[in-house]
């Protein structure tokens, strides 16, 4: 049989991106509270960026040369734009500028408005100031760009005068050595071996003298300005933000943006099943039906022939009734992954809904109860006392009452009346002391193995498959099982322990059914259990006393999870 649900081969890539689009969609709150956010944070930046002005100068550097127009000096390799930066953004400007503008305390104020940026593959500098009033930034911007100025050049300054000192104390030495050999030259004879050397060391004083001369007249003459303002700041006649309808826009992309990667996050970190396909792939199973909101409630085939829940349990009965591993022995168990009130009510509707489809294809149904800890279809279905069918013949009596030790299933049993799809047999839960005891007596195999005659078929409503083993201590006997779950209240480890579970028993998983509740459904059970409400109370169904349990009414109203009255539509007696 094959499934719709998941396709067999790869689905195209707009289709894949479709899904996973609809998928994100399921966190709607993660991605409004992106949006709530950036568009907080455009405000915030519209609001403030109204209020401040930016006031920006250039400056061109330039090195200490003695020839700035000999294109033998590489200048860019002379200066480091990266370090001139650091020396612009340095308390030691902000000083100097804070002394000039007379704000000699407040130099650390004066550097939190500054910023400093060197273009690309430039020797230039761009000084911009934010302040709140315009002027101020223009008259803040030049000052730091002069004082910048001022501490290069006096930096290079110093370091000529450093240099020029020291080759002056170089200098003098050797011009007292040249003038005291000049005087024993005039001592010396003419044409002696003395004469000429005391010539040689002269000489070379005299080099090293001039040497030492030159290298000093070059510090002089080199030009010390460090570089050349090109642009002043003026006033700026706009503030320097973007405005408040282009902030809220910003802030609005980015924050879609940031709801959308949150969103995604969530959804690869989600442990519930995103689609239908994940659901099939850990049960490895198909999906048999997707049932629309408010599809759980009690017997929907026959009462609502014409609802859109009520075709989908008759698809569901079909493709199961074609299905060769079902169709051998015709007997289900119909499950839930783990138990809640939900869970259980949910599970409950698909059995009741597919035994009334089956009952409608002209078959003998029965449908068996084995929840036998929290019994509760009697109160769901509308049901008469009817005398016992074939296949629930009684047990000897020291067998039902001696080894067994078990009271269910006993003779009691109801027929209920599914409207125009005819009437199913039902074996009622009921409260037993030993639970295992009664799943696995002989009574209960006998009762499943009945559905081998032809034109019978046998439901069995178990328990949650992770919260008790009962549906376990049943597989063996009816082979083909059916998970009932709510994929946004389950687990992807569930459903595969539950596949797990079911194999190992023997057991073979026929398929899933998704249901999924409203929130306005939810809402109600949840102030339904908490008591309170008039409405709530009026409905109430009372508890049942324990041990079996039969009606005797033939048209009991059907009562839904919330208490609600649910009228199945009546049959004519023509039509029967």
């Amino acid at each position: 049989m094959t499934d719709t649900h998941v396709p067999a081969r790869g689905e195209d890539e707009p289709d894949q991106l479709r899904e996973q689009f609809r998928q994100l969609l399921r966190y709607r709150w993660l991605i409004g509270g992106g949006i709530g956010v950036g568009l907080l944070g455009g405000a915030w930046l519209g609001v403030t960026g109204a209020d401040s002005y930016a006031a920006s100068s250039d400056i061109v550097l330039r090195a200490p040369t003695n020839d700035p127009f000999n294109p033998a000096v590489s200048v860019d390799k002379t200066l480091n734009m990266g370090s001139e930066r650091q020396t612009a953004l340095s308390s030691s400007v902000a000083q100097v500028a804070a002394h000039d503008l007379g704000m000699t305390d407040r130099s650390g104020d004066l550097q939190h408005g500054l910023q400093v940026t060197n273009p690309p593959q430039t020797l230039v500098l761009h000084f911009t100031y934010t302040a709140a009033d315009p002027a101020q930034a223009a008259r803040r911007a030049n000052a730091l760009t002069v004082a910048y100025l001022e501490l290069r050049k006096s930096q290079w300054e110093q370091v000529r005068g450093s240099m020029i000192k020291k080759y002056s104390d170089q200098l003098a030495p050797l011009v007292k050595q040249h003038e005291d050999i000049t005087k024993q030259i005039a001592q010396l004879p003419d044409g002696g071996s003395a004469t000429d050397s005391a010539y040689a060391v002269k000489a070379n004083l005299l080099n090293r003298i001039t040497e030492l001369n030159g290298q000093i007249s070059s510090l002089k003459a080199l030009d010390m300005t460090p570089g050349t303002v090109i642009r002043e700041a003026v006033p700026p006649s706009a503030p320097d933000g973007p405005g408040l309808l282009m902030a809220l826009g910003l802030g609005g992309a980015v924050g879609i943006a940031l709801g959308l990667l949150s969103a995604w996050v969530r959804l690869v970190f989600d442990p519930t099943p995103r689609s239908a396909g994940e659901v099939a792939r850990a049960v490895r199973a198909p999906v048999l039906g997707i049932l629309p909101r408010g599809g759980t409630g009690v017997l929907l085939v026959g009462g609502q022939s014409d609802s859109r829940a009520a075709e989908e349990y008759r698809s569901i009965a079909f493709r199961l009734a074609y299905d060769d591993r079902f169709a051998d022995r015709r007997r289900l168990l119909v499950v839930a992954p783990r138990g809640g009130a939900e869970p259980a009510a949910a599970v409950a509707a698909v059995a009741c809904n597919l035994t009334a489809s089956f009952a409608e294809t002209g078959k003998d149904v029965l449908l068996v109860e084995a929840d036998l800890r929290t019994p509760s279809l009697v109160e769901r279905l509308r049901t008469t006392t009817t005398p016992r069918p074939q296949w629930t013949l009684p047990e000897p009596t020291s067998r039902a009452h001696g080894q067994d030790g078990a009271d269910w299933p006993g003779g009691g049993h109801l027929a209920v009346d599914a409207g125009e799809s005819g009437m199913f047999d039902l074996v009622p839960g009921e409260r037993v002391r030993n639970v295992p005891r009664a799943l696995t007596s002989s009574r209960m195999t006998r009762l499943i193995a009945e559905a081998d005659d032809p034109g019978s078929t046998v439901v069995v409503l178990a328990p949650p498959v992770l919260a008790y083993a009962d549906a376990l201590a049943l597989v063996d006997r009816v082979d083909g099982v059916l998970i009932v779950c709510d994929p946004r209240a389950v687990h992807r480890s569930d459903l595969a322990r539950v596949r797990e579970l079911i194999g190992g028993a023997g057991g073979t998983v026929l398929g899933a059914v998704i249901h999924t509740e409203g929130g306005r459904a939810r809402r109600g059970k949840r102030r339904g259990a908490a008591g309170g409400g008039h409405r709530a109370g009026r409905q109430a169904a009372p508890e049942p006393p324990p041990g079996p349990r039969k009606v005797h009414s033939t048209r009991r109203a059907l009562l839904d999870d919330d208490g609600d009255i649910v009228a199945p539509r009546g049959v004519r007696a023509g039509d029967r």
